[in-house]
């Protein structure tokens, strides 16, 4: 089973739509990061960072967080779990962070990320921006998105992916049979 839940176009139309959140609720951009969790959500920052200068032609900064050693399963993804580079572009103390992910399911990973920002800075402020929540329903933690581009209530046994060009996917979110990975279409396979 797959259904897509998000085209192209829906995703760069839900990106337009946060980043006008965004402006709108700070007006001035001065005093926000975005910072992106690997790997999806550092896409999507990057999206996020232009679609926000498409509106006030300024471009808040963008960093990339690594979560890996911060979650609570980290010793049971594998031996020897593979931690990729977090890039930070500033000081966060006194920022506004605005975590973005691409799917909030449980609320783990979100913990996580908060966790691991405190190691660069002390920010006044973490919000969250989501390409798509899975519900309420299926939240571990007491964490919801300050933005998010939708909510689809899915089952334990399905997941959502979103698949990115940057990945090598052409854009779409979909909602999969749980397991299922990497069903989305490559960009080769289409020409």
């Amino acid at each position: 089973m797959k259904k897509v839940i998000l085209n192209r176009e829906d995703i760069k139309d839900r990106l337009r739509k946060i980043a006008s959140e965004i402006v709108e609720k700070y007006g001035s951009i001065d005093d926000i990061v975005l910072v992106g969790i690997r790997t999806g959500g550092a896409y999507l920052a990057n999206r996020l960072q232009k679609e926000i200068f498409r509106i006030v032609s300024l471009s808040p900064p963008v960093g990339i967080l690594d979560i890996t050693l911060y979650r609570d399963d980290w010793t049971s993804l594998a031996p020897a779990p593979i931690v990729k580079k977090t890039e930070m572009p500033c000081s966060l103390n006194g920022k506004t962070v605005i975590l973005v992910d691409d799917v909030l399911y449980t609320g783990r990973t979100v913990r996580a990320a908060m966790d691991a920002i405190m190691d660069y800075g002390r920010p006044c402020k973490i919000e969250l921006a989501v390409l798509a929540d899975r519900g309420e329903k299926n939240r571990e933690l007491p964490i919801a998105p300050n933005y998010t581009g939708g909510v689809w209530d899915t089952s334990s046994e399905e997941t959502i992916n979103v698949y990115l060009e940057e990945q090598g996917f052409f854009d779409n979110a979909v909602i999969e049979k749980r397991g299922t990975l990497e069903s989305g279409t490559r960009q080769e396979e289409k020409g």
